[in-house]
């Protein structure tokens, strides 16, 4: 009997342990802001168009390359995969390799780019894949319709390093980027951050960081369908399963493993606790927080991601706003020009970078 009660009590810690530490507990719900200057819809009447039939079929196709590359743990083949998405493609922007304080990275200057008012940029890719490289159509047009120099830097990825190498790389390239220009010592007028999926997770992530540490403050932020809670709580993940195509093949899988599993599986690959506010910046304090554009589709797999950070934040007096598409892949925003939506975004973002830079 007294075995058994101990049994008891050591799996009821177990589990109090993962559902309180690991995972948080149950993620707070917050209102969607009655202001509707805080959440955009955008969709076109005429339905998404011909041309994202032709996306999904790329994107088809890159998804089994790179399951089957993962499956065989061939990641460095699947990571070519990723990059190989800016081959052929013409930029009117200057890629210009350097050394970030020890992280490396290029410098994208789009013609005319101001020098001292800078992006630093931070590439998704799930955390194992991605580089400068694979996003050159992102920090391309970042470049052009901001009139920034972009800073894209390659940190640290998966499953060779831990997490809090990739946020250590982001937290030395934000201080490097405030000394360093594309032609080499020069201080800055403006900085702005941002980044997409596990990018804008680390841009969030490193937002709050630098709030918390009182060091300056960007100017704006830009985050494109961020990833913010690590524990994978958001009903989108299972709601939107059937409609995200760049998603789905991989994450659709965390919906069939049971919570517990999935916590300490998470734990094992990250290296660092899921509900730690520096790996879900959603389970964070977001109060203080600079003005934060979030953008994100209606039919993607992290859609909850983006709306309960906004709400949480906005509940909590931050300037951050979200705007929705309809229809639209995972940071759709790297198919330009082929998506009349992916230009309707990025005039989006050149307008909230112009109203931060007055």
């Amino acid at each position: 009997m007294y075995l058994l009660t101990g049994l008891l009590l050591i799996a009821l810690a177990i589990w109090a342990f993962e559902y309180f530490y690991l995972r948080g507990g149950r993620a707070g719900q917050y209102p969607q802001p009655a202001d509707p200057d805080y959440v955009q819809v955008f969709s076109n009447p005429q339905g998404p168009g011909q041309e994202l039939k032709a996306v999904h079929k790329i994107l088809r196709g890159i998804s089994a390359e790179i399951s089957a590359d993962i499956r065989k743990r061939h990641m460095p083949e699947a990571r070519k995969v990723v990059d190989a998405m800016s081959d052929g493609r013409v930029y009117p922007s200057e890629f210009l390799p350097v050394d970030a304080g020890g992280v490396p990275a290029e410098w994208v200057l789009a013609p005319g780019a101001d020098a001292n008012r800078r992006v630093l940029y931070i590439h998704g890719g799930g955390f194992v894949m991605g580089s400068p490289k694979s996003h050159r159509t992102i920090t391309s047009r970042f470049s052009e319709v901001s009139g920034c120099a972009v800073l894209a830097i390659d940190y640290r990825l998966l499953p060779e390093h831990k997490h809090m190498d990739a946020v250590t790389d982001c937290r030395k390239a934000y201080h490097w980027i405030l000394k360093n220009g594309p032609e080499g010592l020069a201080d800055i007028q403006q900085l702005f951050i941002s980044g997409d999926s596990a990018g804008g997770n680390l841009t969030l992530s490193l937002a709050a960081w630098i709030r918390d540490n009182g060091h300056y403050m960007p100017a704006a932020v830009v985050a494109l369908s961020p990833l913010t809670d690590v524990t994978f709580s958001g009903e989108s993940m299972r709601s939107n399963a059937a409609s995200d195509v760049m998603l789905a093949p991989v994450l659709r899988i965390l919906n069939r493993i049971p919570q517990f599993i999935k916590s300490w599986s998470i734990v094992r690959l990250y290296r660092a606790r899921p509900a730690d506010p520096v790996v879900s910046p959603l389970f964070g304090d977001l109060s203080g927080l600079p003005p934060t554009l979030v953008q994100a589709s209606e039919v993607e797999m992290l859609l909850d991601d983006a709306r309960r950070y906004v709400y949480k934040a906005v509940a909590a007096g931050s300037p951050v706003k979200l705007q929705t598409w309809s229809d639209m892949v995972h940071v759709w925003q790297i198919f330009y020009p082929e998506l009349p939506q992916a230009g309707e975004a990025w005039q989006e973002i050149g307008k909230f970078i112009e109203t931060q830079s007055r």
